[in-house]
């Protein structure tokens, strides 16, 4: 009877609990991805875009060693010290770092794009390991992005590219290569001569003076363009070579071993925004975070969520969920709200409004939020004050 009673209940209950629906988000893994593929075929690239768009956190070797540089960390000290000495860093410490970011609290909350890593260097770990390292994550890439492109083509591409030395930023062969680029313009002009539509005058004219003045300010820094030792052909071949007699295997394994439904395979010799605007409808992200300067007075009529939307007080009102976390009432400072699925918190201080956004669920999740209180037990000697004590703090998971 108990059981039919329930099945009749059961179309009447709200299926859109709010709370539950909260919970659940909490509970959630965030996305995580993993871009590899040939030296040189772009996975840095479109790493760093995927991270943009999604509000992720990119993860790639030499990002991760200029973070810690620039926050002065252990590993950043450690890093400076090698390099003042003129000194490589270890292939070890940057495995190191790069696991220490993979655990963070930041990024199990906005999730990964990860990118060089496994490493084609095997000085500290083996590929195989590597990639049994990334197995053995608390949190697994969910998507395996494999960007494909014949060794032929990647190997012109690597070859043409150059650098500029002061600002370090690479070139293609189809910027900086007068025929190259003559050539482009004329496909240009002819399509649009082909085109019935035109612009508006006003355009024309601010289109001509941007090129007048643009070919001369590149020409000059083009020619100081060099090449790296590593982007020679030979050099180059080298490498993708290398990539196929070690790498190649042991993804090839791993990749077969995955759902085909989360694994993405791009051409190669598409420009970085194609591959992007492939990629970025198979990924999802639902990690937001919009910081306003006010309380409730701006978001009653902007940045609304949804039409008649209005944001709302979250069960913590104006209490600092940082502070109730560490046993205290705190009241928080408007200066320092910040919105999180559609409610509003209001931290302290800036130091716990950095800690909240790095990571808010373990402030937001059950029992949380736990008011604390403060109980004084006294009496004589013998009397049994830290049983009591004791008993007390196991029953409302307090500190003595």
């Amino acid at each position: 009877m108990a059981s039919q009673e329930e099945k009749q209940a059961q179309p009447f209950t709200d299926i859109f609990d709010e709370d539950e629906a909260e919970k659940s988000f909490l509970l959630s893994k965030p996305t995580c991805l993993i871009i590899f593929g040939k030296p040189g075929s772009g996975k840095k690239t479109l790493a760093r875009k995927l991270a943009q768009r999604w509000n992720c956190i990119f993860i790639e070797a030499s990002e991760v060693i200029q973070t810690n540089i620039h926050e002065e960390t252990e590993y950043g000290l450690k890093c400076q010290e090698l390099l003042f000495k003129g000194e490589s860093i270890s292939e070890e410490l940057v495995t190191e770092m790069i696991l220490q970011k993979l655990e963070s609290a930041e990024v199990a909350h906005f999730g990964y794009v990860l990118s060089g890593f496994p490493s084609l260097s095997e000085e500290y770990m083996t590929v195989s390991q590597q990639i049994q390292k990334i197995k053995n994550l608390k949190l697994k890439p969910d998507f395996l992005i494999n960007i494909k492109c014949p060794d032929h083509d990647l190997c012109q591409r690597i070859s043409g590219q150059r650098q500029h030395p002061d600002s370090g930023q690479l070139y293609q062969r189809s910027q900086w290569d007068p025929k190259v680029t003559e050539k482009h313009k004329k496909d240009q002009n002819q399509h649009e001569e082909e085109d019935e539509e035109e612009e508006p005058e006003e355009e024309e004219e601010g289109g001509e003076e941007e090129a007048a003045e643009d070919p001369h300010k590149k020409s000059e820094s083009f020619h100081q363009l060099v090449q790296r030792p590593e982007d020679i052909l030979e050099n180059a071949e080298k490498r993708v070579g290398t990539y196929k007699d070690i790498m190649l295997h042991p993804l090839e394994e791993w990749m077969s071993e995955q759902d085909c439904q989360y694994l993405i395979e791009v051409d190669g010799n598409q420009q970085p925004d194609d591959l992007f605007e492939v990629n970025k409808d198979f990924i999802y992200c639902y990690c937001c975070f919009n910081k306003q300067d006010e309380l409730f007075r701006v978001l009653s009529s902007y940045n609304l969520i949804a039409p008649r939307y209005r944001w709302r007080r979250s069960r913590w009102g104006q209490a600092c969920p940082v502070a109730l976390k560490e046993g205290d009432i705190v009241m928080g400072n408007p200066d320092f709200a910040v919105s999180f699925l559609g409610k509003m918190y209001v931290l302290s201080s800036p130091e716990a409004l950095k800690t909240f956004m790095l990571n808010p669920r373990p402030y937001l999740l059950p029992p949380m939020p736990l008011p604390p209180c403060k109980v004084l037990v006294f009496g004589p000697p013998f009397s049994g004050k830290t049983t009591i004590c004791n008993l007390i703090a196991h029953k409302y998971k307090g500190k003595v």
